[in-house]
């Protein structure tokens, strides 16, 4: 074996050691990410985001850090910055409601626990960001006053007092009523499953650009119609996989599923009525763990 090769085997392996050592907080991160950024998918990004950057600075330790700790502290700074590039790109600022005054402070007032976890994903993104993270660190993933004061930066006082807010800021939210935009699916999306449930792959693939990148996340990646084309052979094997257009978090999806109900989702980017860009989300189920499908998947 060559040195450079050599090397590039280090590199590898020690990434592999790496997303062994954070494999179970990794789905915890995607919780907490999903949340302050309105969407499980976009919550993903941040959690990849998170890493390769948790990854580079592991390097420049000396020493191990409280793991847990450091990566709900870079997660949380990763999806601020998250949250600021979408603001810039889509030209809008983000709406932080006016909070509910400290001397409203009432212990009988607390929301518990099980009403956070319930509130959809979308509707922490309308709470403050110390308040969003405070309120998913404690009740969404349990964590203590003392880890979540130690993730975010913030003393104990201001924890309590950020938690307390948006706890009743959620308490109000969840009896509003949401607006229900007008909405339809691209019909490039809606072809793309027609000929997936017709196993028509000839036509799936005609559908795709010529620049068509793909991102198997966590798996592989690939670019390119004739390269990306190969990634339908898997499926020309089976027989049981179901494709269903579906709406998560304000966006159409693919949910992919066998007999027993969404088993992982699939995006794609269109532009004139060609996919340009395919996100398979199959090895990283937990993304769909809170999600909420738009129309509901049916039960079995």
């Amino acid at each position: 074996m060559t040195e450079s090769h050599s090397t590039l085997s280090s590199l590898q392996q020690a990434h592999r050691d790496f997303l062994e050592l954070i494999g179970d907080v990794r789905p915890e991160l995607h919780r907490y990410c999903a949340r302050m950024t309105g969407s499980v998918i976009e919550g993903e990004d941040v959690v990849q985001d998170t890493l390769a950057r948790a990854y580079f600075e592991l390097s420049q330790l000396n020493e191990l850090p409280a793991l847990r700790a450091w990566l709900f502290r870079i997660a949380h700074h990763r999806a601020l910055d998250h949250l600021r590039h979408r603001q810039r790109s889509r030209e809008q600022a983000l709406d932080d409601r006016a909070e509910v005054p400290a001397s409203s402070m009432d212990s009988d007032a607390v929301l518990e626990q099980s009403e956070s976890v319930g509130v959809a994903i979308a509707r922490f993104l309308e709470l403050p960001p110390a308040q969003r993270g405070c309120v998913v660190l404690k009740d969404v993933l349990g964590h203590s006053l003392d880890e979540t004061g130690l993730a975010l930066e913030m003393t104990l006082p201001a924890v309590k007092a950020a938690l307390h807010r948006g706890r009743a800021r959620l308490r109000a939210l969840a009896v509003a009523p949401e607006a229900t935009p007008a909405r339809a699916f691209h019909p490039t999306l809606a072809r793309y499953a027609a000929l997936f449930n017709a196993r028509d792959w000839d036509g799936v693939r005609a559908l795709l650009a010529a620049d068509v990148k793909l991102d198997v996340v966590l798996r592989e990646r690939r670019s390119g119609a004739n390269e990306v084309g190969q990634y339908f052979g898997n499926y020309s094997r089976v027989h049981d996989w179901h494709a269903r257009l579906v709406w998560l978090d304000g966006r159409s999806v693919i949910a992919m599923s066998r007999q027993d109900g969404p088993d992982y989702v699939i995006e794609l980017s269109i532009e004139t009525g060609r996919v340009t860009q395919i996100r398979d989300f199959r090895y990283v189920p937990y993304i769909t763990q809170d999600a909420v499908f738009e129309p509901p998947l049916p039960t079995v």
